[in-house]
């Protein structure tokens, strides 16, 4: 006959640990080192990478490296809020301007996040806010679970190829994976013992949010909702008043910066591409695993088959998992967050017309983890679990590992050709200027540099009305700008690209232009095509040259 189940809600547990048979010591051993060489590993891939820094990472070093005083100005053109830069400022001051010396200070901010990950994933899957019975089976099996989860989300955090990715930039976004850890982390402590020194600490962090990435006004709007609603019914109303007075208190200390902010929407924005669709939701989970390549794709099915059992998994035996539809309720409000915070996020960019790129949703990557890591919970054979686990760890470190050699940018070969070719002198133009922080700092300031459309220095990219000035900027002009630079004994370099937001054909007018120069000879020196990387676009270029005839 048929095993039927009552029709009744499934108790969300794991099998009993004298349920599960013990294991050799040998075995465990074992188990141990594997942990210990796993953890090795990652904290490797996040200090060994062999690309030069582009466009982004160089602009952030250049404004990062100006006295403090200028920052703030400097990012109201720019687009960002400052947090990131003023840690990188200081870490600069010690450690030097490097590639790796600018970039370990992601490392160390992603090394760190690890066990504070093991901690969360403890507290999340033994749900440590939850009052405990004093049933020893029961006791038994938090623990086990908080152990479970505890293990998995550090484990798939420090093979996660999103993770090492941006651990590996000279960007805000480690330092966002980090703030969204200790967002979790500090809820999960406020609701299992409110007090005002708890709430100042989740203030505190979300204050640090608001001041790294202006994403994480669409996170503070979701967490702020699911708190109110809270703190109106449910069992942990105290705790959510709590939560929401610290949210308030976070609003009110990122005021000084709301000026900046104001003015950094009405003319800078993301003029570099279009608004997302809502696909990018499906998208971002899939990027979260390691982008388009085939190790990346086959750890985002492991994800999408984590993410159903963490939220309707129940384990009734030890080889044998029931879906409940009302969902398990140890991360269904992880899950619903995540979800609604990408919804938000993309909707409010069509609405404004920024777009959206995977890395902005780095606040919502370790929330996305630990819930995954929490569906292995519902798989009551200890071996199934790590298997499922090491799967999961073997296609992430797979996709991650291409990340140690793949160029980000083309900008390491362009300024090596010009280095190797250039003179006293010599001219190198750039069109568009978004080309120019990640070649000019190769070139170290030894050539006259100059960038359309702004006729500019290529350090810094101004963003403000950046559609309208190219737009309106001449490639006329800008080749009489060149050719008066260079004189008649000058070479001009000149590195250019197609393909980029407004600016049509405006770049390939100037090299025609530049062509029918009769005081100079052309030739093409070096092209670098565009191809996908797991997380960028390569920043490819083409490089001509103009020397005297």
């Amino acid at each position: 006959m048929a095993r039927i189940i009552a029709p009744m809600r499934l108790e969300d547990r794991l099998v009993p640990i004298s349920e599960v048979p013990a294991a050799r010591t040998g075995w465990d051993r074992a188990l141990s080192v594997a942990v210990v060489l796993t953890l090795a590993v990652a904290i490797w891939l996040r200090f060994e990478t062999a690309s030069a820094l582009w466009l982004d990472e160089a602009l952030t070093v250049d404004i990062a490296r100006e006295p403090l005083s200028q920052i703030a100005a400097l990012l109201r053109h720019d687009g960002a809020p400052p947090l990131y830069y003023y840690l990188l400022h200081f870490w600069m001051e010690l450690f030097g301007q490097g590639n790796l010396a600018v970039r370990s200070l992601a490392g160390v901010i992603g090394t760190v996040n690890l066990p504070l990950a093991w901690l969360t994933g403890h507290r999340v899957g033994s749900r440590s806010w939850v009052p405990a019975s004093t049933s020893s089976d029961e006791q038994a099996v938090r623990a086990e679970r908080g152990r479970t989860t505890a293990w998995a989300v550090t484990l798939l955090l420090a093979m996660s190829p999103f993770a090492v990715y941006y651990d590996t930039e000279a960007r805000m976004y480690a330092l966002a994976i980090l703030l969204g850890t200790l967002t979790v982390l500090s809820l999960t402590s406020l609701l299992a013992r409110p007090s005002i020194s708890r709430a100042l600490a989740l203030a505190a962090i979300t204050s640090a949010s608001l001041y790294t990435h202006y994403w994480a006004l669409y996170s503070c709007a979701v967490l702020g909702v699911g708190l109110l609603y809270c703190a109106w019914r449910g069992p942990y109303r105290e705790a959510c008043r709590y939560g929401v007075a610290a949210l308030l208190l976070a609003a009110v200390s990122f005021v000084p910066w709301v000026p900046t902010l104001v003015f950094q929407a009405r003319h800078t924005g993301t003029p570099w591409a279009a608004p997302a669709q809502l696909s990018a939701v499906i998208f971002t989970i899939t990027q979260f695993a390691g982008g388009d390549s085939d190790f990346g794709r086959g750890l985002a099915v492991v994800f999408f088959f984590l993410a159903v059992l963490a939220l309707f998994g129940t384990s009734i035996g030890r080889w044998l998992v029931v879906l409940d539809l009302r969902t398990r309720p140890g991360v269904r409000a992880l899950g619903v967050g995540v979800v609604a915070t990408l919804v938000l996020g993309i909707l409010g960019g069509r609405i404004d017309g920024s777009t959206f790129a995977d890395r902005y949703a780095s606040f919502l990557l370790f929330p996305a983890l630990v819930a995954l890591g929490y569906g292995l919970t519902a798989i009551g054979d200890r071996r199934a679990r790590l298997g499922l686990l090491a799967v999961a760890l073997l296609f992430g470190f797979l996709a991650a590992v291409p990340n140690v050699y793949i160029s980000r940018t083309g900008a390491g070969q362009v300024g090596a050709a010009i280095a190797a070719r250039a003179h006293s002198g010599d001219v190198v133009a750039y069109c568009p200027d978004q080309l120019g922080p990640a070649v000019s700092r190769v070139l170290q300031g030894r050539f006259d540099e100059i960038t359309f459309p702004r006729d500019a220095r290529p350090e810094i990219v101004d963003w403000v009305n950046y559609l309208k000035v190219v737009g309106a900027a001449s490639p006329r002009k800008f080749v009489k700008r060149v050719e008066s630079l260079a004189g008649t004994g000058g070479s001009v370099f000149y590195v250019w690209a197609p393909g980029y937001n407004g600016y049509g054909s405006k770049c390939q007018t100037i090299l025609h232009d530049l062509i029918s120069w009769p005081a100079h000879r052309y030739k093409v020196v070096l092209e670098t095509l565009k191809s996908d990387t797991p997380f960028e676009i390569y920043e490819g270029s083409t490089l001509d040259s103009f020397t005297p005839r």
